[in-house]
């Protein structure tokens, strides 16, 4: 025979069980949108081997040429639209894009911007010199050449993706 035992709740624990729960749901209901704001851009997927188009072979020419390009950058939940610049020439079939940025400071180069240095890459803050390939002339404050984009040719398009270090 099963004997059955009398379970009676008091007043208190009735009221500790209620305020328990719904206190639970109400911090739950708190933690977790906060939770998924916090953790959601890093379960989205990164962009960041976007491939932009930005000039047609066509154009190219063996002087290296400054071509700007815009793209649509995702920081989290904010949305920007960044512009880039790169110098791109061809040599043959090879097509090199450098960036435009200093690797000693930051600051932009430009080619043949100085006459007394003539067919290379002149930087203005500090007198930084780099060959057409992108090579740091020795002797300048430069210690490593300008970083290379990733290139990808389809259709005629020459289309950038990230630059990298050519060290």
């Amino acid at each position: 025979m099963v004997s059955e035992k009398n379970h009676n709740v008091s007043r208190r624990q009735f009221l500790t069980y209620t305020l328990t729960g719904v206190g639970g749901f109400m911090a739950a209901g708190m933690i977790l949108p906060m939770a998924r704001f916090a953790i959601d851009p890093v379960l989205q997927s990164a962009g960041a081997g976007d491939m932009n188009a930005v000039a047609d072979v066509s154009e190219l020419t063996e002087e290296p040429q400054r071509f700007d390009f815009s793209y649509e950058q995702v920081d989290g939940w904010y949305t920007s639209e960044v512009t880039e610049t790169a110098w791109i020439y061809q040599e043959g079939d090879n097509i090199t894009a450098l960036s435009p940025t200093c690797t000693h400071l930051g600051c932009t180069v430009n080619w043949n911007s100085n006459e007394s240095y003539q067919n290379q890459f002149f930087c203005p803050c500090h007198g930084g010199r780099f060959e057409k390939n992108g090579t740091n002339v020795p002797g300048t404050p430069p210690t490593e050449p300008l970083h290379k984009y990733e290139i990808e040719v389809r259709d005629g398009t020459v289309y950038l993706g990230k630059a990298n270090p050519q060290i």
